[in-house]
């Protein structure tokens, strides 16, 4: 029986071989996450940083004070959209492709994260560190870097999670399949 979710249409179906092709696509996209420099996956964190900048803008707009968490809250926010988008599509491959882009940006908040002391990192515009100054307003900077692990972590955590759920779809559309002929 087909699962009906509150938008209620049942997900599209997944096939071996689409799975097959998406799991390999995975595994070509962790080994660039593991070859790259770290927490910098170059085309795809240069788009993301520019939604981290997009963030500021916006956060800032509606609160000063809330204009720090813009940059994160931006990157974050692409993702999301795209993942409710194809939520309501009910195509489990293009949303589960979404929550990996989500956990991907972890990588790199992570690697921000783990800069709040050192201040290595090139900042784009010159302002000041995102991470230095939250970690700072809540009494935690000096735990910068185990905090940054912590998020590397979920990080990879979610992505096995996201591929689970795509092979567990992939397996429900075959039982699915089987069960309606």
């Amino acid at each position: 029986m087909n699962e009906k979710p509150a938008c209620g249409r049942p997900w599209k179906p997944v096939t071996s071989a689409a799975f097959a092709w998406f799991s390999g696509g995975l595994v070509l996209f962790v080994l660039l996450m593991l070859v790259s420099e770290p927490g910098f996956v170059p085309l795809l964190d240069h788009a993301n940083l520019a939604f981290h900048e997009a963030g500021h803008l916006f956060v800032g707009i509606l609160s000063s004070q809330l204009e720090v968490y813009g940059g994160t809250i931006g990157q974050c926010v692409f993702p999301v959209v795209l993942i409710i988008g194809f939520w309501r599509q009910r195509a489990p491959l293009s949303f589960a492709a979404g929550w990996l882009w989500l956990f991907e940006n972890f990588f790199n908040i992570a690697r921000y994260m783990a800069d709040a002391r050192a201040l290595d990192l090139p900042l784009v515009g010159g302002g000041g560190h995102d991470w230095n100054e939250i970690f700072y307003s809540w009494s935690v900077l000096q735990h910068d870097t185990t905090i940054a692990r912590a998020v590397i972590i979920a990080g990879w955590l979610g992505i096995a999670a996201t591929w689970c759920w795509a092979g567990w779809r992939a397996l429900r559309s075959r039982t699915e399949t089987k069960s309606s002929e």
